[in-house]
């Protein structure tokens, strides 16, 4: 189902567009529930500082979220936050429920978002490509804060 909008993209680049950011945003809600796993059940040393980072990383994919599904929207067309929809469609990898200890949540969680952030890359060029500049703004703007995110978790990783 689409909306009558306003913007000067045709139909065919706002569908395109709207396709790689619901597979994005499917991932990133998967993300941002993966991240509080991880804050609920982190366990063991520097434990309320990991509660915390892990906190801080589903708040910011929180936005992400807005900012894909906003962008969805805005294009004309519906994004499909919907549970069933985010579990057949996440390209992450699946959350080990028996994680407990702070490596064993920030290994998982920098994995996924290792992934999520190849694949937010990959949609930067994909948008281009369709000429969509807000859209490959949009993800160049999430793939940077994945970054960090990243750099953040694997910080906690590093022995030297």
């Amino acid at each position: 189902m689409t909306f009558t909008s306003r913007i000067d993209l045709s139909e065919h680049v706002r569908k395109h567009a709207s396709v790689l950011l619901q597979a994005r945003l499917s991932d990133a809600l998967d993300l941002e529930a993966q991240a509080k796993q991880a804050h609920w059940n982190v366990k063991g040393p520097h434990f309320l500082q990991l509660h915390q980072l892990f906190d801080a990383v589903h708040d910011t994919v929180e936005q992400f979220v807005d900012l894909l599904a906003e962008r969805i929207t805005t294009l004309g067309h519906i994004a499909d936050g919907r549970v069933s929809t985010t579990a057949q469609a996440t390209t992450l990898y699946g959350y080990p429920l028996e994680a407990a200890g702070g490596e064993a949540h920030l290994k998982a969680l920098a994995g996924s978002l290792a992934v999520f952030g190849k694949a937010a890359r990959a949609a930067i060029d994909a948008a281009n490509a369709i000429g969509d500049a807000d859209t490959a703004d949009l993800f160049t703007q999430v793939s940077r804060e994945t970054d960090k995110q990243l750099w953040l978790l694997e910080a906690h990783l590093q022995v030297h």
